[in-house]
């Protein structure tokens, strides 16, 4: 039967990670460019043989912009608060009736009080998500409400599982 001491030697709180692609302008560049590859598909037509399609530049120009949308890639990483901390937090933040939480001021406190790389106080969380979009602030604030919430269990990876099934055959 396992001591309680081992076990807790071993015990560590629970950690989750999210990137984000911070380059926006860099989105709606190769968004604008895509577009323009789909017009000069649709619409060129070669005059002779030896003729360079005009979409060969385009290509390598998105593929240039999808690289620094790539290279502006960040993962923020959060770590469960202990069970005082949480509740403090909680408390520090009440909701109104039939609410947890307020749901204003409580997701920034808890991003801020559960990252651990980069670390941020609230008022950089706040400043963060002037430039972040709704789907990127839900994204960080699911990862701290999540890693805070959801029970610890061994990840499943679909594509690990894919790959070793191929290399085997399946079996």
């Amino acid at each position: 039967m396992p001591d309680i001491t081992d076990i807790l030697k071993r015990a560590r709180p629970r950690e989750r990670s999210v990137a984000l692609y911070l380059a926006g302008d860099e989105a709606a560049e190769v968004d604008r460019m895509e577009r323009q590859l789909a017009e000069l598909s649709d619409t060129w037509e070669p005059e002779s043989l030896g003729a360079k399609n005009p979409g060969e530049a385009l290509a390598k120009r998105i593929k240039a912009a999808r690289e620094r949308m790539r290279k502006s890639e960040t993962e923020f990483r959060f770590r469960a608060l202990g069970e005082k901390v949480w509740s403090d937090l909680l408390a520090a933040h009440p909701g109104g009736k039939g609410q947890s939480f307020d749901p204003d001021t409580f997701p920034r406190a808890l991003i801020s009080a559960a990252a651990i790389e980069p670390a941020m106080t609230p008022d950089q969380v706040t400043e963060l998500f002037e430039v972040l979009n709704q789907g990127q602030r839900d994204e960080l604030w699911q990862a701290a409400f999540e890693v805070n919430t959801e029970a610890t269990s061994v990840p499943f990876s679909v594509s690990a599982s894919a790959m070793l099934s191929s290399l085997s055959d399946g079996k």
